[in-house]
């Protein structure tokens, strides 16, 4: 049962095979079990869960539930959430508790879901390997000496060892797609706007987006359904008709129901960079997509490998300036000894920010200072355009582009902890998507020395259903998204 898909388990819970607060007991009986090895929740509320699951149980009684109504689901710990400590994986906010629920929270809670604990992450989701938390790195649950991928590391270790059916992360680089792929998951980053950022605690603002993190397309469809919609509250969120991304999914399809979709896969994907055991996997995912009758073609994104430079201008910039108001006076960490206000600003932030987040808020004030912001700022900006033009250039030869989500398979904890530029570079395949602000989706495509690979899928603007049927499709004919690790029992 806990390692049903979202679909199974909303069936049994609406036949009552199963209650709400069963299944919710499970899973936190699991976590109580699991995660001291592998630390992928920071808070669990027993109390607050089991008291949402009764309510869950009420409205299926009645016959009022939905696709999600008594799932318990966790979110990664950047989403506000009423009575519930928010401490975006930072000293700085180790004693905040939200008085308030994110977008996102909201509308899970309409849809009756149980919100289960809120998972550990990279501080200020800065990361790529869910390294920099103040409450210490999480481990891979396929293997417990290497890193889940970041910065949304919790939640794909919490679902990769079934501590829970599925879960919230977000993606600024590549923060969602990359520990999908390290962890044997689909995660899917929507086009910028679909998901409300209200609540969400900012990084780079222009960047950021919500979405899930689950085993299969099937599965994020579902969640997708739940999170995404136009919210007046966030000045970013694009205001469209709902749509149902279970949508292609759900409909017939024959021996190659893929027949007349072109993919493309641009030359930067497949050149040097990428582990040869890797670029095997997803070379053979890519023949499966032809046996479903896509078509192949070759395009080009030539400012791609400048994506990750422009990226650690843009996003430390807009970090700059959303962490200002993380100064120790209105809420979170408050030095204890201090002279004067400017003593309590300077040691309160020295004191509360980890070394990563202190190295970007430094990287940001310098590229917006007076004399660099032409040289380095506003450049990368330029570069921005130059990369979503690419896009848009391919997307016109193309209807989904292909490529790996991450150059290898999870590396050691500490491996990369000392080079900053190598960890970077582990973003290279996902980052472009972010400065264009496409969907993109990951998804399983075989292991490599028993660990997960990643392949990723990217498509045009608010094109999500489409991905997530594509995506679906694979899984029909593959199952590695259904392999779990062992001792997980």
């Amino acid at each position: 049962m806990i390692a049903a898909s979202l679909q199974v388990l909303a069936r049994a819970l609406a036949k009552r095979e199963v209650s709400s607060v069963e299944l919710t007991h499970l899973y936190l009986d699991r976590i109580a079990r699991h995660n001291p090895q592998l630390n992928a929740f920071i808070s669990v509320d027993e109390g607050c869960s089991l008291a949402q699951a009764r309510a869950a149980d009420e409205r299926l009684a009645k016959g009022e539930g939905g696709p999600l109504t008594g799932i318990p689901i966790a979110h990664k710990d950047i989403f506000c959430a009423q009575g519930w400590l928010t401490t975006c994986g930072s000293r700085m906010l180790n004693n905040f508790v939200s008085p308030y629920d994110a977008a996102v929270i909201t509308r899970f809670k309409a849809a009756g879901a149980v919100l289960l604990g809120k998972t550990n992450m990279d501080e200020f989701a800065m990361g790529s390997s869910n390294e920099t938390s103040f409450y210490g790195p999480v481990k891979n649950p396929w293997k417990a000496d290497c890193v889940p991928g970041g910065s949304s590391g919790g939640s794909a270790a919490a679902v990769a060892a079934v501590l829970a059916p599925a879960a919230t992360g977000t993606d600024t680089g590549g923060s969602i797609r990359q520990p999908a792929a390290l962890c044997n998951l689909t995660g899917m980053k929507p086009t910028y706007g679909v998901v409300s950022r209200y609540g969400m605690i900012a990084f780079a603002s222009s960047l950021d987006q919500a979405g899930p993190l689950a085993r299969s397309a099937a599965d994020c469809a579902l969640l997708l359904n739940a999170m995404a919609g136009f919210d007046e509250r966030d000045s970013t969120s694009v205001e469209r008709p709902g749509e149902d991304y279970c949508r292609e999914i759900d409909a017939a399809a024959g021996d190659r129901p893929l027949a007349g979709l072109k993919i493309g896969l641009p030359v930067e994907f497949f050149g040097e960079g990428c582990r040869p055991e890797v670029m095997h996997l997803v070379e053979a995912a890519i023949a499966e997509y032809r046996k479903l009758g896509a078509e192949t073609i070759s395009v080009s994104l030539p400012s791609m490998q400048l994506s990750v430079a422009a990226y650690y201008v843009i996003a430390p910039a807009e970090a700059s300036s959303n962490l200002a108001r993380f100064d120790g006076v209105r809420y979170g960490y408050r030095a204890p000894e201090y002279q004067d206000l400017n003593d309590m600003y300077s040691k309160s932030r020295a004191q509360g920010f980890g070394a990563e987040v202190k190295r970007r808020i430094l990287i940001g004030t310098y590229v917006l200072s007076h004399g660099y912001y032409d040289a380095y700022y506003l450049q990368a900006q330029r570069i921005r355009r130059l990369i979503a033009n690419d896009f848009a250039k391919a997307f016109g030869q193309c209807d989904v582009i292909i490529g790996p989500t991450s150059p290898s398979t999870a590396f050691k904890l500490g491996e990369k902890a000392a080079d900053p530029v190598q960890m970077y570079l582990s973003d290279i395949y996902t980052i472009a998507v972010n400065l264009a602000g496409l969907p993109a989706i990951s998804l399983p495509c075989g292991f490599a020395g028993g660990l997960p690979a990643g392949l990723q899928l990217i498509g045009n603007y608010f094109a999500e259903t489409q991905l997530l049927n594509v995506a679906h499709r694979y899984q029909q004919v593959s199952d590695w998204h259904v392999q779990r690790p062992a001792g997980f029992d």
